[in-house]
């Protein structure tokens, strides 16, 4: 009888679990292009745990550094911190396109169906079109906020033709995929105040946190709202709720704090407070102290940065979708319907357990993450939860206190990066040995709930 491979030997032939071997190998890759001689300028390259962890906040696009990317690497540094960036937005998401179209042919509808879910893509049909249609729009929104914001570094802050270019590049691609990575220590904070450079930004960040989708639907249907699919619907407006909610309120809140916005004409301040509403969303980038807000302030931003944006994009966290279902699951069962129903849609079950799934790992690594740092650390509960959440969320803001963390909690922080760029049901996927489903059903009975 001849030998067959069983199912757990075939498990690494899972999209998931391809996904994050490859993930993982473009992440050694940069971090070994990060020790070597000719990415610093003292020609010697970064240590193990500082390239591992820049290397990883990069292709994570999540922002969190432990170095200085303006004075601690050089300009061939700065260039794989590009190239990561990119592979991170762009590149992973448009290698899980190509793994379910390389796949998708050779399975059942069932099958399909299953690749489309764990690559996160929402077309069964030509993924090879859409590849390419996301990359011109990928492409071509980083363009546009690259001739927006450039000019005014030139004219508006001394800088030379070639320096404006450069830093209207680098901080375009951070922006729109984004990473929450600057050249600068204080971020965009020497920007404070002009909207001519923080509203592009924020907007390239808006855009790029949307998700591959939206842009492209967007693309097509911009002006009839009705043709939009339910998850478009879902995204945009649970989207615009959270904006018109966090806006006035961390405005209003930073608004008499000296050391934010206190000291700011009120234009600014309502600048800079739109710009802080929006990084929280994974943007990362930051235009006041972030250490120096109100602990309310703080609050409001890590509850931001675990909600995070639009699925199948650029930015992290459970997504804008999950918070939706989540929301629309309580109010059908406060109305004591059988069914949740949205837009003149029902949700699947299925949809609601990975929601519910999704959120309570979320939930569960982030409090033990917490947990162990505050342990182990001299760190307090705050500053703790909101840069593991920060990691988590790959949002990047930060309180200052991840450089002065000791090498093996930057290693979580690593870990956490990973895992929420790749999504924690992803990570699970691609390491569960194999999946077993049950062939019978059993006698239905109910536990006492509250």
């Amino acid at each position: 009888m001849a030998w067959r491979p069983t199912r757990e030997l075939l498990a690494w032939r899972k999209p998931a679990r391809v996904f994050l071997l490859v993930f993982l190998a473009v992440d050694l890759v940069g971090t070994a292009l990060l020790m070597s001689p000719l990415a610093t300028p003292g020609s010697e390259g970064l240590d193990f745990v500082p390239a591992l962890f820049t290397a990883t906040s990069a292709l994570a696009v999540c922002g969190l550094g432990v170095i200085s990317i303006g004075h601690d690497l050089n300009l061939f540094g700065q260039i794989v911190m590009l190239a990561l960036m990119q592979v991170g937005g762009i590149g992973i998401m448009t290698l899980a396109s190509v793994l379910g179209t390389a796949m998708i042919h050779r399975f059942r509808l069932r099958s399909q169906l299953n690749v489309q879910a764990e690559t996160r893509s929402l077309w069964i049909g030509d993924v090879s079109g859409v590849v390419r249609r996301v990359a011109l729009v990928f492409l071509a929104l980083q363009g546009l906020t690259f001739l927006l914001i450039t000019p005014r570094m030139w004219l508006g802050y001394d800088m030379s033709p070639g320096e404006a270019a450069y830093s209207g590049l680098f901080h375009s691609i951070s922006a729109f995929n984004n990473a929450g990575i600057s050249l600068y220590d204080d971020s965009m904070m020497r920007f404070s105040g002009d909207p001519l450079i923080l509203l592009p930004v924020a907007f390239a960040v808006i855009l790029g946190g949307l998700g591959f989708p939206i842009l492209l639907e967007l693309r097509r249907n911009l002006g009839e709202p009705r043709t939009w699919s339910l998850h478009a619907k879902i995204t945009i407006t649970t989207t615009a709720i959270l904006f018109l909610g966090s806006f006035p309120l961390i405005t209003a809140m930073e608004w008499g704090n000296p050391a934010t916005l206190g000291a700011m004409h009120w234009t600014d301040k309502l600048t800079d407070g739109f710009f802080h509403s929006v990084m929280p969303r994974s943007g990362g980038l930051n235009s006041v102290p972030v250490g120096e807000m109100q602990d309310s302030t703080l609050l409001l931003t890590i509850m931001l940065m675990f909600v995070g944006n639009g699925s199948a994009g650029t930015a992290g966290g459970i997504k804008v979708a999950t918070l939706a279902v989540i929301f629309l699951v309580v109010l059908a069962e406060i109305r004591a319907h059988n069914e949740v129903h949205v837009f003149d849609r029902k949700l699947p079950p299925g949809v609601i357990r990975q929601s519910l799934s999704l959120v309570f790992l979320s939930a569960t690594v982030v409090a033990f993450s917490s947990l162990l740092l505050m342990h182990t650390t001299p760190f307090h509960f705050l500053p703790v939860v909101f840069e593991v959440v920060s990691a988590f969320g790959v949002v990047g803001l930060s309180t200052g206190i991840t450089p002065e963390l000791p090498p093996w909690a930057q290693c979580l922080l690593v870990a956490l990066m990973v895992a929420g760029r790749i999504g924690p049901i992803t990570v699970a996927t691609a390491l569960a040995f194999r999946d077993r489903r049950r062939r019978y059903d059993l006698a239905e009975a109910r536990p006492i709930i509250g």
